[in-house]
Order: C-alpha cells, then structure tokens, then sequence
C-alpha cells in the first residue's frame, strides 16, 4: 500500500468518526426544537442556525467532509466509502453510550462484521489501489438523477409505508451519496468541477432531511440508514460509473467479500431489533416508532 493510500485511509476513518458523533450531536439538538419542516426552509434553518449544540454538531460533520474531501483527492471512491461504511459502528457504540442502552444481538452483528469488512479490506489493499478512468458525463449525471428520483419517491411514496423517520433516513442518504459521488468527480477538475452544483445540492438537501428525520425517530435508524445509502450508493457508482479496478484473483474476491461485510454490517446496525413492550423502557421505544409511522401516513 502507497503512503498516498495509507494517508487517504487515515483521514477517511478520522471523518467518519468526527461525522457519526456529529450526527448524534445534531439529533439531539434537532429533538429539542419546534417541529421542522422542508415547507418553511428559512424558518427551519432560523431554528437550527440559532441553536448552539447543533451548530458545534454542524461544525464537526463541516469538519469531517472537509477530512473526506481529502481523502478523495489521493485514492478511489469505492475505497475511502468503505471505509466511512465501517464509521456506523462509531454511531450505534457512542448512541449506546450517550443512552445508557446496550446494543442488542442484531447490533453488535453488524459492528463485528462492519470490522471484519475493514480487516479483510486492509488484507486487500496488498493488490493495490488505482484511480478509475473519471467515468462519462452522460453516465454520472444519469447515475445521479436516478439517486434523486429514488429520493423524491422514499418522501413522497415511502414515508407512507415506512414512515417519516425511515422515509427521511433514506431520502437524506440517497442525497448525501449525490454529494459524495459528485465531491469525487468535482476533484478531477476541469469540466467535472460543474458538478460542484450537485455537490452543493446533495448536501443541503441530505442535511435537512436528516433534521426532519431526527424528530421522527431515532439517531441509529435515521442516520444509520443514511451512512448506509451514503457508502453503499457512492462504492456501487466507483466501480460502475467511474470505472475503478478491482484486483483480480484472491485478493479481488478478498475486497469484494469486505465491502459486502461493511454494506451488511452497516445494515444490521442501522435496522436494529424492535424492542418487546413487556419490559420496563420498552413501552416508550415502541410508542415512538408507532408514532413516526402515524405521522406518515
């Protein structure tokens, strides 16, 4: 592994943590204001704007992009957003912690296998870590409005079936992967620099609702399904639009097997177990959930 590599890893796993903890930060912050909604924008950023635990929150997930945007500039996409995909292990462990509630069977699967992905991905760095050919115009464009029309369709016709929490999750992690696809290609400069309008958009977009989301429901299910979109959208669109090699033989095996084990992980971490309403504590978890699923029908 290049020393340009190893930097590009250290500065992804040094974003995700700063990111995951600042999600937790901006939930928190967000369940204590008046209920948000994408209809008043100004109004919605008025209240997040004059909130100082959201803004510390904002300021750190600011300072993990800028760490991730980093990280982009010396290695491939796939790569860096397996790395951030292992990150949601940092947001169940520290949630746990903040709630005083230990993580159930379902959840700490997801951790082991989050690690054993980043493991075996390490194991896998022995073939090498080469730069995909940018991909087509026509391509990226495509693979980024078809990311926004699955978002539009998770608010409009999702957070009926869903509801809001779930609904907004998805949507905000489909947004945010348009961000993080579109940082890659804004780093090639050149013509692929208009996609910093995209960049832009994405993460505004993703941004906000995540803040809706964080009223509805909880800070592991809302931001957990979005670093799970987030990371397995962006290392799908690495190898398909971009066109970034994987090793091949044993060790390309090896790396596929990991990002299936971060994706899985990152999945069970971000879905966890329903609690019973039988014991002490539970009642509350389920009524929550019953309640973020009302409000969206």
């Amino acid at each position: 592994m290049s020393a340009q590599t190893a930097i590009a890893l250290a500065l992804a796993l040094a974003s995700t943590t700063l990111t995951n903890i600042a999600y937790l930060r901006e939930h928190d912050a967000a369940s204590a204001l008046p209920p948000l909604t994408l209809r008043h924008p100004v109004h919605g950023a008025r209240l997040l704007l004059t909130s100082r635990s959201w803004l510390v929150g904002f300021a750190m997930e600011t300072t993990g992009f800028l760490l991730y945007a980093a990280a982009l500039a010396l290695a491939e996409l796939a790569l860096v957003q397996s790395i951030l995909a292992g990150g949601i292990g940092v947001l169940a462990f520290v949630s746990s912690r903040m709630s005083g509630r230990p993580l159930g069977q379902r959840e700490l699967r997801g951790v082991l296998l989050s690690l054993l992905g980043l493991l075996a991905l390490a194991v896998s760095l022995a073939g090498g870590s080469e730069e995909g050919s940018g991909g087509s115009l026509a391509g990226i464009s495509l693979w980024l409005g078809a990311c926004a029309a699955a978002a539009v369709l998770a608010l409009t016709v999702g957070r009926h079936v869903m509801g809001i929490a779930v609904a907004n999750g998805v949507a905000g992690g489909l947004f945010f992967a348009i961000g993080d696809v579109s940082t890659k290609v804004a780093t090639d400069g050149g013509l692929h620099s208009a996609f910093i309008l995209t960049l832009i958009a994405g993460y505004t977009l993703g941004t906000a609702l995540l803040q809706v989301g964080y009223q509805a429901g909880g800070a592991l299910t809302v931001a957990g399904l979005a670093t799970l979109l987030t990371n397995a959208v962006p290392i799908a669109a690495g190898t398909i639009v971009l066109h970034e090699p994987v090793p091949s033989g044993a060790l390309g095996a090896l790396r596929i097997l990991a990002f299936a084990a971060v994706s899985t992980g990152a999945y069970l971490l971000a879905r966890p177990e329903q609690p019973s309403t039988g014991r002490p504590g539970h009642a509350q978890g389920a009524s929550q959930t019953a309640e973020a699923k009302g409000s969206g029908s």
